[in-house]
Formats: C-alpha cells, sequence, structure tokens
C-alpha cells in the first residue's frame, strides 16, 4: 500500500481481513455479523492502543507522509478569493514557497506557506518544499504588504528546511532567514504560524515568529532532523529513532515545554486521511486567535511577540561581575 507506515501494519491488516469478510458475506449470503463485530471492536482497540500512544519516531513518519496536505490544501479548503503572488522582485520566483491575498470568513488576510509536491516531477519543480533565498524575501514582501494594509498574516510552515546549496548560500540564505526574523519580529499586524508537517531548522523559523505558535498533533518542530541530530550525537543516521524520542521536537513535547500555543487535534490515522475534517479542526483554532489578536494594539502585537519568545527556555542574570586574575 502507497504510504503504508511501519507501525500501523497491524491495523492495515486487521481492516483488510474486515473487508474481506464482509465482501464475503455479500457474495456468498453467509452471516458473519457476530465474527465482523468482534473484530470491529478488535480494530477499535488497536486504533486507540496504536494513535493514542504514539512514540515520537511515530510522529515524524506521520509528518513525513507522502499523502500529507500541503499549505495549498489548506488553503483551498479554508480561504476564500486567493490570489497568489509570485517573486522578490530581486531575483525570480521560487515555488517551495507560495503566498498571497485570500478571505477568512469575510476578512483579508495575506497567507504564507512552504510548498512541497505530491509526485516526483512537482518536487522537483517546489524544491521538495526547501526555499532559497528569493523565497523568503518573497514571504517578507507580502509580509510587509500585509503591514501596509493591515491584513493579518497567517503561515503555514512544512518544511526539512532552507535548501544548503552553494547558488543558495551565494545568494544570501543566511541574511534571507535572519532579515525575517528580524522583521517578523516587528510586525504591527497579527502573525498567526501553524506547523502542518516538518518545521525544521531556520528554514522553519523565517515563517515562524508569530504572536501564536500552533501545531498539527502529528506534526514535528526542531532544529535539525532525527538523522542529523544522531549523525551529530552518535556517528550513525540510522539512530534517529533514538534521536527522536530524545529531541523532545513533537507537539505534546513542544506544548509541554511552552515553546507553542495550541496542539490541533488531528482526524485519526493522521490529516491525510481526511483533508477536509482536518481543515475545519485548524479552522476552529485560527478563527479563535484572530479574535483574539485582531483587539490588540499594534503597540500590544509588538510587545506580545517579544515576551513570548523571551519566556522561552531558562536562563540566570548575574548581579555582580566575576573578575578573572
Amino acid at each position: 500500500m502507497v504510504g503504508e507506515l511501519e507501525f500501523e501494519k497491524p491495523v492495515i491488516e486487521l481492516r483488510k481481513k474486515i473487508s474481506e469478510l464482509e465482501q464475503f458475506t455479500k457474495d456468498a449470503d453467509v452471516d458473519l455479523t457476530s465474527e465482523i463485530e468482534k473484530l470491529k471492536a478488535r480494530l477499535e482497540k488497536l486504533e486507540k492502543d496504536i494513535y493514542v500512544n504514539m512514540k515520537p519516531w511515530d510522529r515524524v513518519q506521520i509528518a513525513r507522509h507522502p499523502n500529507r496536505p500541503t499549505t495549498l490544501d489548506y488553503i483551498s479548503n479554508l480561504f476564500t478569493d486567493f490570489f497568489e503572488c509570485h517573486g522578490d522582485r530581486s531575483f525570480g520566483d521560487d515555488e517551495a514557497i507560495v503566498g498571497g491575498i485570500a478571505k477568512f470568513h469575510g476578512l483579508p488576510v495575506t497567507v504564507i506557506g512552504h510548498q512541497r509536491g505530491k509526485d516526483t516531477k512537482e518536487n522537483i519543480r517546489r524544491n521538495f518544499g526547501m526555499p532559497h533565498p528569493e523565497g523568503y524575501r518573497k514571504a517578507l514582501r507580502l509580509m510587509k504588504q500585509a503591514e501596509k494594509f493591515r491584513r493579518p498574516i497567517i503561515c503555514f510552515i512544512d518544511t526539512k528546511g532552507a535548501y544548503p546549496g552553494k547558488a543558495a548560500e551565494e545568494r544570501g540564505q543566511s541574511e534571507a532567514i535572519a532579515r525575517n526574523l528580524f522583521e517578523m519580529a516587528g510586525l504591527k499586524v497579527p502573525v498567526i504560524c501553524i506547523v502542518i508537517g516538518e518545521g525544521g531548522s531556520g528554514g522553519a523559523l523565517a515563517l515562524g515568529i508569530g504572536n501564536h505558535l500552533h501545531m498539527l498533533e502529528n506534526s514535528t518542530y526542531s532544529v535539525i532532523s532525527p538523522e542529523g541530530a544522531a549523525a551529530i550525537l552518535w556517528k550513525d543516521a540510522s539512530l534517529a529513532k533514538k534521536a527522536a524520542e530524545t529531541m523532545k521536537i513533537t507537539a505534546p513535547d513542544l506544548k509541554q515545554l511552552g515553546i507553542i500555543d495550541d496542539i490541533i487535534p488531528e482526524v485519526k490515522g493522521g490529516a491525510h486521511r481526511d483533508v477536509k475534517a482536518q481543515g475545519e479542526e485548524i479552522r476552529k483554532v485560527l478563527f479563535s486567535s484572530l479574535q483574539e489578536l485582531r483587539n490588540l494594539t499594534e503597540e500590544e502585537l509588538i510587545a506580545n511577540r517579544y515576551d513570548k519568545y523571551k519566556a522561552m527556555g531558562e536562563y540566570k542574570e548575574l548581579n555582580e561581575y566575576i573578575s578573572v586574575n
């Protein structure tokens, strides 16, 4: 089965068995209702055991699922009158980031997000969702435009990271990311960020400085991939599963650490099972965030963002200078 995940195999096999029995009952006119009901009860318990108690590596696999909804999928489900804008007005257009103007319940908003492909051809065109500097500059252009016309900004985060190629570095990849961090911190309009898949490193942070940061239940947000962390820590990328368990990259972990504001529940089995239903879950949180943030003044929005990030982590201040002879 395309997109079948290892930890889901017991559920998939049981569903297949139930389907076969139902088809046999229909074709052979044999009453197997009792056996089917028992299997369905077993399936319900198995799904609960697997999907409620998922390990971090299980969530990483769902976040990377090839059929996982993308930014454009959510845009078509959540917004109306979407008008996509292209180019950074300096170098060109980066299709790894999409953005434009839309309406959310009649309210004009600016929507920006990472965009990966649905097949090999589209993934190559969109660089597998890994933006070049012109992608981040396009995003910043749209953010500044939104600020000028007082439109809230909604960012969807879904990237393994910024593209690390030679040409990207020559065009100022690090500067483009740093510029976005700086400018987003001071935007005078509400900024809402939602991690919908993988949120990797500075490539994700460049769209992630907002008043509210939400994550889908099975998405991830980290400074490096589990494979990269394992290669650094243990010189063995095959220990990615172990790294995922220690890095605290899942939504429940990040909520506990105070990094994110809300966890958006996913439909059973992951967002790829029902894009429309998942969009409705995002709609609820998005509507609530906009209602709250639109009541704040420009100064309060900036202060809110400042306080949010200042409160992350732990540190100590020394009242006395320590002299070293």
